[in-house]
């Protein structure tokens, strides 16, 4: 399933605009808080759908059958891009398990690139509900990466994905790889991607954009 919170016009269709916006993009606050703002309503967004119970909730006068979460989610994001959009979810999720995954893009001289995953640090992952989260979805490699890494070290029992910006050919990619079982949640959707694997308007390198250029080894 793929859901593209700027279907219908939203606050969200706004945050992107701005997140992809040059002018804007010069305040690297307002950006970090553009991808926090998106990651608060798609955590908003995907509780909705996430397995409930009633609990008796003791008040000054009373009890009252509460709804509330069945069993908390893990959020988990990759670094150091994701960290804004986690930051986001956890304001919702504040009770949530987390999961932090090291992987990049590895640049070779002829251009092309390998995903490189080499650290990850998370609770149990048996019977979980897992959040993955990254701003951009180009090629989709290091997010199939991570649900790959992930399923190796337990058994989930569901995954999503959350995203500022996805372009088609990683999204096809993920569903190719990982299943229809994985929900991606996008703020919006492009559907050009550059032989370099950049997606097309976009809005360039989110990690770049949100903590400063990096020395690239």
């Amino acid at each position: 399933m793929v859901i593209n919170l700027s279907d219908n016009h939203s606050l969200v269709s706004n945050w992107v605009s701005e997140l992809r916006n040059t002018e804007v993009q010069e305040d690297r606050m307002r950006f970090r808080r553009n991808l926090e703002r998106i990651g608060e309503i798609a955590a908003y967004e995907i509780s909705k759908q996430l397995p409930w119970k009633v609990q008796e909730t003791p008040t000054p006068l009373g009890t009252h059958e509460s709804k509330v979460l069945a069993a908390q989610p893990v959020l988990a994001t990759i670094l150091r891009a994701g960290l804004p959009l986690h930051n986001g979810m956890l304001n919702y999720f504040d009770k949530a398990d987390n999961a932090f995954i090291s992987a990049y893009r590895k640049h070779h001289r002829d251009g092309s690139f390998e995903i490189s995953l080499e650290y990850m640090s998370c609770p149990a992952l048996d019977d979980r509900i897992i959040i993955i989260s990254d701003p951009m979805l180009a090629t989709g490699a290091s997010i199939v990466k991570t649900i790959q890494y992930m399923k190796n070290q337990g058994n989930p029992a569901s995954i999503h994905v959350v995203v500022a910006i996805a372009c088609t050919v990683g999204i096809e990619y993920i569903i190719r790889e990982c299943g229809e079982a994985v929900t991606i949640w996008c703020g919006d959707i492009d559907d050009e991607l550059t032989a370099k694997g950049y997606i097309v308007p976009g809005l360039g390198d989110a990690g770049d954009l949100a903590f400063g250029t990096k020395v690239q080894s």
